[in-house]
């Protein structure tokens, strides 16, 4: 099985990033909550907060749209941002395992037709976290939960954080701007 971390690897950006303008433009209310947003960030470059709360102020506009089915308008102009790498190499049992939330990922993971995909897990009417952020060693945590022993052949990442995942595979890359590389270990 072939693993690939989704934003920045797959994808050409930060999927998140990029929803929130795209929510934004058509939304632009939801600027209400821009001094909660900043002061997570803020929080969690000083220490203060950790990814989970920080990422909890950050979803906090999602009690101004319809998250679902703005991603589904989201997908529909942002797919081309899909590298085209990974389309060249795609095999019908890659995992997908993002950080970012489960409804967004499995919008495009289903328009690139990857059945199987591991996210973040946060609630589409609060922007409430419901469990960790699906990075760093919780990748490898919810990998195991589901897949147990499962080998993974490849691990395709952007992030260095992701190095537990990378450890865990036969072999590993790093996605920079597009182009993949060994991941030397």
């Amino acid at each position: 099985m072939n693993v690939y971390d989704f934003d920045g690897t797959l994808y050409d950006g930060d999927c998140m990033v990029d929803f929130y303008k795209f929510c934004l433009k058509r939304k632009p209310y939801m600027i209400i909550c821009f001094p909660w947003q900043f002061t997570g960030w803020w929080g969690h470059r000083r220490g203060k907060l950790d990814i989970r709360a920080m990422k909890q102020r950050y979803y906090k506009f999602f009690k101004y749209v319809d998250v679902e089915e703005m991603s589904k308008q989201f997908w529909d102009s942002h797919m081309d941002r899909i590298f085209p790498w990974y389309l060249e190499q795609q095999k019908e049992d890659d995992l997908v395992i993002s950080a970012s939330p489960e409804f967004h990922i499995r919008e495009a993971c289903s328009r690139l037709g990857i059945k199987y995909f591991i996210a973040s897990q946060v609630d589409t009417g609060t922007g409430r976290c419901l469990g960790p952020n699906c990075r760093d060693e919780e990748k490898v945590r919810r990998f195991r939960e589901i897949y147990g022993d499962t080998e993974v052949e490849a691990f395709y990442s952007d992030e260095d954080h992701d190095r537990p995942m990378a450890e865990i595979a036969e072999k590993a890359y790093k996605v920079k701007d597009g182009v993949v590389t060994e991941w030397i270990l």
